[in-house]
Protein backbone atom coordinates (compact mmCIF):
# COMPACT_ATOMS: atom_id res chain seq x y z
CA UNK A 1 0.00 0.00 0.00
CA UNK A 2 2.86 2.29 -0.23
CA UNK A 3 1.65 4.07 -3.16
CA UNK A 4 -1.45 4.15 -1.95
CA UNK A 5 -0.33 6.05 0.96
CA UNK A 6 2.35 7.95 -1.28
CA UNK A 7 -0.59 9.54 -3.03
CA UNK A 8 -2.63 10.18 0.30
CA UNK A 9 0.43 12.62 1.14
CA UNK A 10 0.73 14.17 -1.86
CA UNK A 11 -2.80 15.45 -1.57
CA UNK A 12 -2.29 16.37 2.28
CA UNK A 13 0.57 18.35 0.67
CA UNK A 14 -1.42 20.49 -1.53
CA UNK A 15 -3.68 21.07 0.92
CA UNK A 16 -1.54 22.23 3.31
CA UNK A 17 -0.42 24.68 1.02
CA UNK A 18 -3.23 26.16 0.62
CA UNK A 19 -4.47 26.04 3.95
CA UNK A 20 -1.39 28.01 5.24
CA UNK A 21 -2.05 30.79 2.62
CA UNK A 22 -5.19 31.21 3.95
CA UNK A 23 -4.56 30.99 7.78
CA UNK A 24 -1.86 29.71 10.01
CA UNK A 25 -4.93 29.12 12.75
CA UNK A 26 -5.35 26.36 10.10
CA UNK A 27 -2.39 24.67 10.81
CA UNK A 28 -4.46 21.60 13.48
CA UNK A 29 -6.74 20.64 10.47
CA UNK A 30 -3.04 19.47 8.45
CA UNK A 31 -1.70 17.92 11.74
CA UNK A 32 -4.78 15.97 12.53
CA UNK A 33 -5.68 14.78 9.03
CA UNK A 34 -2.18 13.87 8.84
CA UNK A 35 -2.76 11.80 12.48
CA UNK A 36 -5.34 9.83 11.10
CA UNK A 37 -4.29 8.86 7.61
CA UNK A 38 -0.91 8.01 8.63
CA UNK A 39 -2.80 5.00 10.39
CA UNK A 40 -5.39 2.26 9.73
CA UNK A 41 -5.58 -1.10 7.58
CA UNK A 42 -5.86 0.23 4.50
CA UNK A 43 -8.74 -2.31 4.14
CA UNK A 44 -10.92 -0.20 1.31
CA UNK A 45 -7.85 0.39 -1.07
CA UNK A 46 -7.19 -3.44 -0.84
CA UNK A 47 -10.69 -4.28 -1.44
CA UNK A 48 -10.97 -1.48 -4.62
CA UNK A 49 -7.17 -2.94 -5.76
CA UNK A 50 -8.26 -6.19 -5.77
CA UNK A 51 -11.16 -5.94 -7.31
CA UNK A 52 -9.54 -4.25 -10.24
CA UNK A 53 -6.85 -6.91 -10.59
CA UNK A 54 -9.63 -9.46 -10.18
CA UNK A 55 -10.94 -8.12 -13.70
CA UNK A 56 -7.76 -6.26 -14.68
CA UNK A 57 -5.11 -9.61 -14.46
CA UNK A 58 -1.85 -8.17 -13.32
CA UNK A 59 0.81 -9.50 -11.28
CA UNK A 60 0.27 -10.68 -7.78
CA UNK A 61 2.15 -7.94 -6.44
CA UNK A 62 1.19 -3.86 -5.74
CA UNK A 63 3.09 -2.12 -8.29
CA UNK A 64 0.67 -1.20 -10.48
CA UNK A 65 2.82 2.03 -12.00
CA UNK A 66 5.29 -1.30 -13.39
CA UNK A 67 3.04 -2.25 -15.85
CA UNK A 68 4.82 -0.21 -18.51
CA UNK A 69 1.91 0.65 -21.45
CA UNK A 70 -0.68 -0.15 -19.21
CA UNK A 71 0.47 2.96 -16.65
CA UNK A 72 -2.72 5.48 -16.78
CA UNK A 73 -5.37 2.91 -15.50
CA UNK A 74 -3.08 1.95 -13.24
CA UNK A 75 -2.54 5.31 -11.51
CA UNK A 76 -6.22 5.59 -11.98
CA UNK A 77 -6.85 2.83 -9.53
CA UNK A 78 -4.33 4.00 -7.01
CA UNK A 79 -5.55 7.63 -6.76
CA UNK A 80 -8.59 6.21 -6.49
CA UNK A 81 -8.11 3.73 -3.84
CA UNK A 82 -6.48 6.47 -2.24
CA UNK A 83 -9.71 8.66 -2.16
CA UNK A 84 -11.36 6.15 -0.87
CA UNK A 85 -8.66 5.86 2.64
CA UNK A 86 -9.36 9.48 2.92
CA UNK A 87 -13.45 9.34 2.85
CA UNK A 88 -13.24 6.59 5.46
CA UNK A 89 -10.70 9.01 7.77
CA UNK A 90 -13.75 11.80 6.91
CA UNK A 91 -16.45 8.87 8.48
CA UNK A 92 -14.18 8.34 11.13
CA UNK A 93 -14.22 12.27 12.35
CA UNK A 94 -17.58 12.38 12.08
CA UNK A 95 -18.31 8.84 13.63
CA UNK A 96 -16.40 9.68 16.73
CA UNK A 97 -18.39 12.94 17.00
CA UNK A 98 -21.82 10.46 17.15
CA UNK A 99 -20.89 8.32 19.26
CA UNK A 100 -18.73 10.67 22.04
CA UNK A 101 -15.79 8.65 21.42
CA UNK A 102 -12.47 9.62 23.27
CA UNK A 103 -10.12 7.84 21.51
CA UNK A 104 -9.59 6.22 17.74
CA UNK A 105 -6.53 4.16 16.89
CA UNK A 106 -4.61 4.69 20.21
CA UNK A 107 -5.02 8.65 19.96
CA UNK A 108 -7.40 11.43 21.26
CA UNK A 109 -10.82 11.23 18.56
CA UNK A 110 -10.20 14.63 16.13
CA UNK A 111 -13.49 16.66 18.28
CA UNK A 112 -11.11 15.69 21.66
CA UNK A 113 -7.85 16.80 20.10
CA UNK A 114 -9.67 20.12 19.14
CA UNK A 115 -11.13 20.67 22.82
CA UNK A 116 -7.68 20.17 23.97
CA UNK A 117 -6.39 23.05 21.86
CA UNK A 118 -9.03 25.11 23.03
CA UNK A 119 -8.18 24.45 26.78
CA UNK A 120 -4.45 24.52 26.56
CA UNK A 121 -4.32 27.83 24.44
CA UNK A 122 -6.88 29.95 26.88
CA UNK A 123 -9.63 30.89 24.48
CA UNK A 124 -12.63 31.25 25.83
CA UNK A 125 -16.49 29.75 25.24
CA UNK A 126 -17.66 26.03 25.78
CA UNK A 127 -14.06 24.09 24.48
CA UNK A 128 -17.06 20.67 23.87
CA UNK A 129 -18.35 22.83 21.58
CA UNK A 130 -15.50 24.30 19.60
CA UNK A 131 -13.86 20.71 19.73
CA UNK A 132 -16.98 19.62 18.03
CA UNK A 133 -17.55 22.08 15.32
CA UNK A 134 -14.19 22.22 14.35
CA UNK A 135 -13.83 18.26 13.89
CA UNK A 136 -17.16 18.81 11.71
CA UNK A 137 -15.28 20.63 10.21
CA UNK A 138 -12.01 18.41 9.32
CA UNK A 139 -14.49 15.74 8.33
CA UNK A 140 -16.13 18.12 6.01
CA UNK A 141 -12.39 19.17 4.42
CA UNK A 142 -11.72 15.07 4.13
CA UNK A 143 -14.85 14.82 2.44
CA UNK A 144 -14.02 17.83 -0.04
CA UNK A 145 -10.42 16.03 -0.41
CA UNK A 146 -11.83 13.01 -1.19
CA UNK A 147 -14.13 14.09 -3.88
CA UNK A 148 -10.90 16.00 -5.22
CA UNK A 149 -8.74 13.27 -5.45
CA UNK A 150 -11.04 10.81 -7.11
CA UNK A 151 -12.16 13.24 -9.83
CA UNK A 152 -8.12 13.13 -10.33
CA UNK A 153 -8.45 9.00 -10.65
CA UNK A 154 -11.14 9.65 -13.17
CA UNK A 155 -9.97 12.11 -15.52
CA UNK A 156 -7.47 9.23 -16.62
CA UNK A 157 -9.98 7.19 -17.69
CA UNK A 158 -12.38 7.40 -20.55
CA UNK A 159 -15.65 9.84 -19.82
CA UNK A 160 -18.03 6.94 -20.18
CA UNK A 161 -16.47 4.94 -17.64
CA UNK A 162 -15.36 7.78 -15.58
CA UNK A 163 -19.51 8.46 -14.93
CA UNK A 164 -20.25 4.95 -13.93
CA UNK A 165 -17.57 4.94 -11.80
CA UNK A 166 -18.14 8.05 -10.53
CA UNK A 167 -22.41 6.72 -10.08
CA UNK A 168 -20.98 3.77 -7.77
CA UNK A 169 -18.93 6.48 -5.36
CA UNK A 170 -21.65 7.86 -5.29
CA UNK A 171 -24.15 5.64 -4.37
CA UNK A 172 -21.43 4.04 -1.59
CA UNK A 173 -21.81 7.77 -0.27
CA UNK A 174 -25.39 7.46 0.15
CA UNK A 175 -25.77 3.81 1.38
CA UNK A 176 -23.39 4.59 4.60
CA UNK A 177 -24.93 7.75 5.32
CA UNK A 178 -28.35 6.42 5.60
CA UNK A 179 -27.01 3.54 7.00
CA UNK A 180 -25.20 5.89 9.66
CA UNK A 181 -28.54 7.29 10.33
CA UNK A 182 -30.28 4.36 11.02
CA UNK A 183 -27.58 3.34 13.49
CA UNK A 184 -28.25 6.45 15.00
CA UNK A 185 -31.96 6.30 14.84
CA UNK A 186 -31.81 2.73 16.61
CA UNK A 187 -30.16 3.88 19.39
CA UNK A 188 -33.27 6.17 20.59
CA UNK A 189 -36.34 4.46 19.05
CA UNK A 190 -35.73 1.12 20.11
CA UNK A 191 -38.33 1.47 22.66
CA UNK A 192 -40.94 2.18 20.56
CA UNK A 193 -40.34 -0.98 17.90
CA UNK A 194 -42.05 -3.94 17.88
CA UNK A 195 -39.30 -6.67 19.68
CA UNK A 196 -39.35 -9.38 16.73
CA UNK A 197 -38.28 -6.52 14.72
CA UNK A 198 -34.69 -6.10 16.57
CA UNK A 199 -32.84 -8.28 15.08
CA UNK A 200 -33.76 -7.60 11.25
CA UNK A 201 -33.34 -3.79 11.97
CA UNK A 202 -29.67 -4.18 13.67
CA UNK A 203 -28.53 -6.30 10.50
CA UNK A 204 -30.15 -3.66 8.26
CA UNK A 205 -27.95 -1.00 9.82
CA UNK A 206 -24.86 -3.85 9.09
CA UNK A 207 -25.33 -3.84 5.76
CA UNK A 208 -25.78 -0.58 4.68
CA UNK A 209 -23.18 1.28 7.10
CA UNK A 210 -20.27 -1.04 6.63
CA UNK A 211 -21.24 -4.34 4.50
CA UNK A 212 -21.18 -2.19 1.52
CA UNK A 213 -18.77 0.56 2.47
CA UNK A 214 -16.31 -1.47 3.76
CA UNK A 215 -15.77 -4.44 1.19
CA UNK A 216 -18.20 -4.63 -1.57
CA UNK A 217 -18.37 -1.08 -3.14
CA UNK A 218 -14.39 -1.07 -3.03
CA UNK A 219 -14.57 -3.99 -4.90
CA UNK A 220 -16.98 -2.64 -7.41
CA UNK A 221 -15.34 0.35 -7.83
CA UNK A 222 -12.39 -0.65 -8.13
CA UNK A 223 -13.66 -3.77 -10.92
CA UNK A 224 -15.27 -0.52 -12.85
CA UNK A 225 -12.18 1.00 -13.29
CA UNK A 226 -10.84 -2.07 -14.77
CA UNK A 227 -14.10 -2.15 -17.73
CA UNK A 228 -15.65 -5.23 -15.21
CA UNK A 229 -18.75 -7.25 -16.83
CA UNK A 230 -21.69 -7.42 -15.40
CA UNK A 231 -21.02 -11.16 -14.52
CA UNK A 232 -17.99 -9.98 -12.90
CA UNK A 233 -19.59 -7.30 -11.17
CA UNK A 234 -22.17 -9.93 -9.69
CA UNK A 235 -19.52 -12.52 -8.38
CA UNK A 236 -17.86 -9.53 -6.95
CA UNK A 237 -20.96 -8.32 -4.94
CA UNK A 238 -21.78 -11.92 -3.74
CA UNK A 239 -19.19 -12.19 -2.30
CA UNK A 240 -18.31 -8.68 -1.09
CA UNK A 241 -21.52 -8.29 0.77
CA UNK A 242 -21.58 -11.38 2.72
CA UNK A 243 -17.77 -10.56 4.04
CA UNK A 244 -18.70 -6.84 4.49
CA UNK A 245 -21.43 -8.37 7.09
CA UNK A 246 -18.86 -10.31 8.80
CA UNK A 247 -16.30 -7.66 9.24
CA UNK A 248 -19.14 -5.83 10.77
CA UNK A 249 -19.96 -8.11 13.21
CA UNK A 250 -16.36 -8.95 13.85
CA UNK A 251 -16.22 -4.92 14.41
CA UNK A 252 -19.04 -5.41 16.62
CA UNK A 253 -17.59 -8.08 18.53
CA UNK A 254 -14.07 -6.15 19.37
CA UNK A 255 -16.28 -2.97 19.97
CA UNK A 256 -17.36 -5.39 23.63
CA UNK A 257 -14.50 -7.68 23.64
CA UNK A 258 -11.36 -6.02 22.13
CA UNK A 259 -8.37 -5.60 23.86
CA UNK A 260 -7.94 -1.61 24.59
CA UNK A 261 -3.88 -2.41 24.09
CA UNK A 262 -5.15 -3.30 20.59
CA UNK A 263 -8.04 -2.02 19.33
CA UNK A 264 -7.19 1.65 20.50
CA UNK A 265 -10.57 1.75 22.06
CA UNK A 266 -11.70 1.93 25.60
CA UNK A 267 -12.71 -1.45 26.47
CA UNK A 268 -16.30 -1.83 25.90
CA UNK A 269 -16.89 1.05 23.90
CA UNK A 270 -19.89 0.15 22.20
CA UNK A 271 -21.69 -0.76 25.57
CA UNK A 272 -21.24 3.16 26.71
CA UNK A 273 -22.58 4.46 23.72
CA UNK A 274 -25.28 1.94 23.23
CA UNK A 275 -24.52 0.28 20.28
CA UNK A 276 -28.15 -1.74 18.89
CA UNK A 277 -26.02 -4.03 16.88
CA UNK A 278 -26.89 -7.64 16.28
CA UNK A 279 -24.92 -9.09 18.99
CA UNK A 280 -27.32 -6.98 21.64
CA UNK A 281 -30.21 -7.70 19.97
CA UNK A 282 -29.74 -11.05 19.50
CA UNK A 283 -28.80 -11.35 23.25
CA UNK A 284 -32.22 -9.80 24.16
CA UNK A 285 -34.40 -12.15 22.10
CA UNK A 286 -32.36 -14.79 24.17
CA UNK A 287 -32.69 -13.06 27.75
CA UNK A 288 -35.38 -13.16 30.21
CA UNK A 289 -37.27 -10.67 31.25
CA UNK A 290 -34.93 -9.37 34.25
CA UNK A 291 -31.51 -9.75 32.47
CA UNK A 292 -32.79 -7.71 29.08
CA UNK A 293 -34.22 -5.32 31.93
CA UNK A 294 -30.96 -4.78 33.10
CA UNK A 295 -29.12 -5.26 29.79
CA UNK A 296 -31.16 -2.18 28.45
CA UNK A 297 -30.75 0.35 31.74
CA UNK A 298 -27.36 -0.37 31.75
CA UNK A 299 -26.65 -0.03 27.33
CA UNK A 300 -25.55 3.70 26.48
CA UNK A 301 -24.64 4.27 29.91
CA UNK A 302 -21.22 6.77 29.51
CA UNK A 303 -20.62 5.99 33.25
CA UNK A 304 -20.23 2.32 33.02
CA UNK A 305 -17.25 1.28 35.37
CA UNK A 306 -14.99 -1.63 34.51
CA UNK A 307 -17.31 -4.50 36.97
CA UNK A 308 -20.56 -3.09 34.89
CA UNK A 309 -18.81 -3.27 31.29
CA UNK A 310 -17.73 -6.92 32.94
CA UNK A 311 -21.37 -8.09 33.86
CA UNK A 312 -23.06 -7.12 30.54
CA UNK A 313 -20.05 -8.98 28.95
CA UNK A 314 -20.93 -12.07 31.02
CA UNK A 315 -24.28 -11.72 30.34
CA UNK A 316 -24.27 -11.29 26.35
CA UNK A 317 -22.09 -14.30 26.65
CA UNK A 318 -24.51 -16.62 28.64
CA UNK A 319 -27.04 -15.76 26.72
CA UNK A 320 -25.57 -17.29 23.73
CA UNK A 321 -25.42 -14.18 21.34
CA UNK A 322 -21.68 -14.47 21.60
CA UNK A 323 -21.73 -17.83 20.01
CA UNK A 324 -24.39 -17.13 17.66
CA UNK A 325 -22.73 -14.25 16.09
CA UNK A 326 -19.17 -16.15 15.54
CA UNK A 327 -21.21 -18.69 13.88
CA UNK A 328 -23.01 -15.76 11.76
CA UNK A 329 -19.20 -14.60 10.93
CA UNK A 330 -18.47 -18.05 9.51
CA UNK A 331 -21.12 -18.61 8.11
CA UNK A 332 -21.07 -15.71 5.85
CA UNK A 333 -16.94 -15.60 5.27
CA UNK A 334 -17.93 -19.31 3.62
CA UNK A 335 -21.12 -17.97 1.86
CA UNK A 336 -18.14 -15.22 0.70
CA UNK A 337 -15.49 -18.12 -0.52
CA UNK A 338 -17.80 -19.97 -2.29
CA UNK A 339 -19.05 -17.15 -4.63
CA UNK A 340 -15.99 -16.15 -5.16
CA UNK A 341 -14.50 -19.44 -6.25
CA UNK A 342 -17.08 -19.45 -8.86
CA UNK A 343 -16.86 -15.84 -10.62
CA UNK A 344 -15.38 -15.59 -13.95
CA UNK A 345 -12.46 -13.41 -12.42
CA UNK A 346 -8.68 -13.45 -12.52
CA UNK A 347 -7.60 -16.51 -10.50
CA UNK A 348 -4.57 -15.30 -8.56
CA UNK A 349 -7.07 -12.24 -7.56
CA UNK A 350 -9.46 -14.71 -6.36
CA UNK A 351 -6.66 -16.22 -4.07
CA UNK A 352 -6.03 -13.13 -2.29
CA UNK A 353 -9.70 -12.48 -1.60
CA UNK A 354 -10.06 -15.67 -0.16
CA UNK A 355 -6.71 -14.48 2.05
CA UNK A 356 -8.14 -11.30 2.84
CA UNK A 357 -11.77 -13.14 3.92
CA UNK A 358 -10.13 -14.35 6.39
CA UNK A 359 -7.99 -11.37 7.14
CA UNK A 360 -10.87 -8.85 8.02
CA UNK A 361 -13.06 -11.73 9.83
CA UNK A 362 -10.60 -13.11 12.29
CA UNK A 363 -8.78 -9.04 12.86
CA UNK A 364 -8.28 -8.36 16.69
CA UNK A 365 -8.78 -4.58 15.89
Amino acid sequence: MDLVSARIDRALDDQRERLAAISPDLAPFDAYARDLLSGGKRFRALFCYWGWQSVAGRSGSFDPLAEGSRQTTAEAIVTVAAALEIFHAAALVHDDIMDRSDTRRGRPAAHRRFESLHEESGWVGDRGLYGTNSALLLGDLLLSLSDAVFDEGLALLDPARARIVRQEFHTMRLDVTAGQYLDVHEETAWPTIDEAEHLVRAQRVIVFKSAKYSVEAPLLIGALVAGASEAQLEGLRAFGLPLGVAYQLRDDMLGVFGDPEVTGKPAGDDLREGKRTVLIASARKALPSGPRQLLDELLGDPDLDEAQVQMLRATLTESGAVAAVERSIDRHVQRAKAAIEAAPLTPSAREQLVSLADTVSRRVA
